[in-house]
């Protein structure tokens, strides 16, 4: 059966096309997102939704998706979806974060315009039958200082403009490196020195914790006597009443605002301030960016739904559509790993430590150790997947840890997972042969070579002679036809392990019998998703 989507937002027919181009049923009601109940009750019958920003993608409708996969944001914001509510259920969420970067850095660049030359009040001013040449005098660009905060895709391209505009531009951005603000032909400096010599000051950060109010009044304090500050990132970033005070007090020469802390902004400390202009959120409204955006999302969402790559996630590792194919037999490795682990752990996990061996080191590891997290989650939490895994493991304050080598056996690459209890270190090894099929090549140390089953029986024993004879005898008696027998010890006498894929389910009585068994440690029947 095809995939479903629902695109309940405004997106232009050549999106939906594209979706129906590759496979996917379409669903427009670009009306819908505005009709909180209408949309809740149906929700449920979708694999994904393509969304803008009137849909919001609440907790309560969240819930009520219950077969939903992914959601789709046309547009760079996400402040319309509950993305740890869609995590938890395990559905990803993406955006477009490129689609929109020209024309939101060039409405950064025109507030910059409008704000020097004061060219909204002039515009009033004049078409009111006035003419107040002296009233309106303006400053040049040329030549002067921009302070760019946040120097990520947006930032750098303000940053290419206002230089070819002769202007000197400052960076501060803890991520951009030395090397790479050289190539852009920018300074790095950090926040207080941008702060003291910016004529201009425009903000291209997200709103997280460390950057909401990033210009407060404190920080505006610290700025040059008649800078102008632009905000077209997002609302919050900065103080709108500290902001206010600092322009009614001459400190600061004027502001140019799209975004606002509240929005939809019916009013603000900054409306009716001199040389304050202000625009409704018209960042990404051009033309060009809307289409851009809706056909980037309904190419993501069917690659993810027809072919599993994961483009622009933001609570999923990446998967693209290249490495898709060569990354599915190993994310079922790694799941498989993982429910072999928490099937067999019976105490609770304190440590993750996922080792990448070989050739497996050079893939996408966030991918498979999301993948390992699930499997092992899986006995607990049944609808668990690779996304809202690694929130439940962080949830649970478990360490986890990655770990890279190059190849060191006879193996081109490989997967170890091994995981720690308060009472016992328990690890696990696998990898893919060449009919793309998941093996199990070691546990606990010990060596071996065994397929994966959709049912097994795991056997931790004393090395003893006769066990073979008694665990076949025992499983033969009740009609359970062995398909694969792997076995393996640490020495002679010591610990001993046995791995049988059988056909079908093993009965408790059966496994009693085998528990009965005196050089018998542990009986663990395993189930696996192999399919």
């Amino acid at each position: 059966m095809a995939p479903r989507v629902l695109v309940s937002d405004e997106l232009s027919e050549t999106a939906v096309q594209i979706f129906r181009d590759r496979g996917v049923e379409v669903d427009f009601q670009p009306k819908l997102g505005k009709d909180k109940e209408k949309l809740a009750e149906i929700i449920g019958n979708y694999d994904g939704l393509a969304i803008r920003s009137a849909t919001k993608a609440t907790e309560k409708l969240i819930a009520a998706a219950t077969n939903l996969k992914v959601i789709g944001r046309a547009g760079i914001g996400v402040d319309n979806v509950d993305i740890p509510a869609a995590s938890r259920r395990g559905i990803i969420v993406m955006n477009t974060p490129f689609g929109n970067s020209i024309t939101t850095a060039e409405h950064a660049i025109a507030l910059m315009f409008a704000v020097a030359r004061q060219l909204p009040s002039a515009d009033a001013s004049t078409q009111a039958g006035k003419w107040e040449k002296s009233k309106f005098m303006g400053v040049e660009i040329t030549g002067k200082t921009l302070g760019v905060i946040g120097a990520g895709n947006i930032g750098s391209i303000v940053c290419s403009r206002a230089i070819g505009l002769k202007m000197r531009v400052l960076a501060y951005d803890p991520f951009l490196s030395k090397e790479r603000a050289e190539e852009m032909g920018v300074q790095k400096v950090e926040l207080d020195e941008l702060l003291a010599q910016a004529d201009f000051i425009t903000l291209h950060v997200p709103l997280t914790d460390k950057t909401r109010n990033i210009l407060n009044a404190e920080a505006l304090a610290k700025t040059k006597p008649g800078v102008r500050i632009v905000n077209c990132a997002r609302g919050g970033l900065v103080d709108e009443a500290a902001l206010a005070e600092a322009i009614k007090s001459g400190h600061v020469a004027g502001a140019g605002f799209d975004v606002f802390e509240v929005e939809p902004a019916t009013e603000s400390p900054l409306f009716g301030l001199s040389n304050v202009v202000c625009t409704p959120h018209l960042g990404a409204s051009t033309t060009e960016a809307q289409e851009n955006v809706a056909l980037q999302v309904a190419e993501q969402m069917s690659d993810y739904l027809v072919k599993g790559a994961v483009s622009n996630a933001i609570n999923m590792p990446s998967i693209t559509a290249e490495e898709a194919p060569i990354l599915k037999p190993f994310i079922r490795l790694a799941d498989v790993l993982g429910a072999f682990v928490g099937q067999v752990t019976e105490s609770a996990i304190k440590e993750i430590e996922i080792l990448y061996d070989g050739s497996t080191a050079g893939m996408n590891t966030k991918a498979l150790t999301s993948a390992a997290l699930a499997g092992l989650i899986r006995s607990q939490v049944a609808d668990v997947n690779m996304v809202s895994a690694p929130i439940m493991i962080k949830e649970k304050g478990i360490i986890l840890s990655e770990v890279k080598r190059d190849k060191s056996g006879v193996f081109d690459g490989y997967i170890r997972l091994t995981v720690k209890t308060a009472n016992q270190t328990r690890s696990i090894a696998g990898t893919v042969f060449s009919d793309g099929k998941p093996r199990f090549i070691q546990i606990k140390g010990i060596n071996l070579d065994a397929d994966v089953g959709s049912h097994m029986v795991y056997i931790t024993n004393t090395d003893v002679p006769g066990m073979i004879g008694f665990i076949g005898t025992t499983l033969g008696g009740a009609g359970v036809n062995i398909a694969n027998f792997q076995l393996g010890r640490d020495k002679q006498g010591g610990d001993a392990i046995a791995l049988l894929y059988v056909d079908g389910a093993v009965s408790d009585a059966v496994l009693d019998k085998l528990r009965a068994n005196e050089a018998i440690r542990q009986v663990k029947p395993l189930v696996f998703n192999v399919d």
